[in-house]
């Protein structure tokens, strides 16, 4: 597969750097970990900042300044591995996906230069504040439809079904363009990108999301001819009218690839943002009255939630050439984990990080969202989209608590983190 295959499929065995420190048993899919990352990721940042993982094949990086220095350095530290498979396909999904059919490239996240900036100019003028004001009533109606739903359907209920899982895919398809009627389809067919690209998915599985993939890519690619003969105000028609202006700068494949990958990040995301802000917020409830007193905390309230228990965890690298990080030398080709999770309580970074505070001072230094030439594109979207749902939240349900507990299940991948399920009630 070429470098700007979308996915690739690593087929060779890693093996450790000399000189690094080797960690036998670190996965972020271990039992303690997918529970509680953070006391690991601690321990980590402060006894082994830079350690080669055993069991992933990945060298694990866990202090800010080292997750910076690799965040910065694109030419060194390449993004062409974060959409794929942490560990090797199985021949059966493997072959579902060498179908003809199935051709996306290489587009945004894990594009390197100059053809990322090629693309990315485009893409960033659909993220901008106009298309916010364009999709605020919208979001906003639709969010007091879910949550009056869910007070319709008796207390308690589960939060991230009733709203957060629902909301964040249909504003994402919404933005796109696609229409109404398919959404349903089209969450089913993205659902799983999560397991392909971040978790450790059985054969069967793999097998399943493969066809689901290829289902969807074929998908976009008719929604994409169809939308060359209807445009309308959404993204994939601006992306359209660029490509016919700048066909040389901006391919159509790339149009059809932009819209393939968008969909499965604008929205997964932002489910478990809203779920780990819930989760944070209720569980401590002169947090939560504070915001339903004064709506104006909510921004602040999010970028902490960000920091301190972040919708994404983990994202990769790989190096292009020998480098040295943090004192240790890494070959060309080796796989890095950034463990953004230890970054956002890195105690050189913020006073106090396991505390978590509402009104903190530079929250937002958190790097969840990345850093540099591939910060992530959707982060104003997706903070606009949560400040609307806890703004109608505290407003409609300021008397609103977690249901049975505060422990809850999140799905097992070593990138993205966040409940699965949450009781809340009124």
């Amino acid at each position: 597969m070429s470098g700007t295959d979308y996915h690739q499929i690593r087929t060779t065995e890693a093996t450790a750097p000399a000189g690094c420190p080797v960690d036998h048993h670190f996965s972020p899919l271990n039992d303690d970990f997918v529970l509680d990352p953070y006391p690991i990721s601690s321990r980590m940042r402060e006894e082994t900042p830079i350690a080669y993982a055993e069991e992933m094949g990945f060298v694990v990086v866990s202090r800010m300044a080292d997750i910076t220095e690799v965040f910065l350095n694109p030419e060194v530290y390449s993004s062409e591995n974060v959409q794929d498979p942490v560990w090797p396909l199985c021949d059966e999904a493997a072959a579902v996906l060498a179908n003809p059919s199935f051709n996306p490239v290489a587009v945004m996240s894990n594009r390197q230069e100059p053809d990322h900036g090629r693309i990315r100019q485009f893409t960033k003028k659909g993220f901008t504040n106009r298309r916010n004001q364009v999709l605020e009533p919208y979001i906003r109606r639709r969010t007091e439809e879910l949550v009056e739903q869910m007070i319709a359907g008796g207390s308690p209920a589960d939060f991230i079904a009733s709203v957060a899982l629902p909301l964040p895919g249909e504003v994402v398809f919404r933005f796109m363009g696609f229409p109404e009627e398919d959404y349903p389809k089209l969450k089913a067919w993205c659902g799983e990108r999560l397991a392909f690209s971040w978790g450790h998915p059985s054969p069967e599985q793999q097998v399943e999301i493969a066809e689901k993939m290829v289902a969807y890519w074929e998908y976009v690619q008719a929604f994409t001819r169809a939308k060359q003969e209807a445009p309308a105000d959404d993204f994939a028609s601006e992306l359209l009218a660029d490509h016919a202006e700048h066909p040389d700068l901006l391919s159509y494949r790339e149009v059809e690839s932009i819209l393939y990958g968008l969909s499965f990040a604008g929205h997964e995301p932002v489910t478990l943002l809203l779920g780990n802000a819930l989760s944070n917020l209720l569980s401590r409830r002169e947090d939560w009255h504070a915001l339903c007193a004064d709506p104006g905390l909510i921004p602040n309230a999010l970028e902490e939630v960000i920091r301190f228990d972040s919708p994404q965890t983990g994202w990769r690298r790989i190096t292009t050439q020998d480098t040295t990080l943090g004192g240790i030398d890494l070959p060309a080709g080796t796989q890095v984990f950034l463990n953004l999770g230890a970054a956002n309580r890195d105690p050189d970074e913020f006073p106090d990080p396991e505390v978590f505070d509402i009104g903190r001072e530079k929250a937002r230094n958190h790097i969840s969202f990345g850093k540099g030439n591939h910060y992530c594109l959707g982060v104003r979207f997706a903070k606009f989209e949560a400040r609307v749902v806890l703004d109608v939240l505290t407003q409609r349900l300021p008397e609103l608590q977690l249901a049975g507990g505060h422990d809850f299940e999140t799905f097992p991948n070593i990138s993205f983190r966040g409940p699965t399920r949450l009781d809340v009630a009124w």
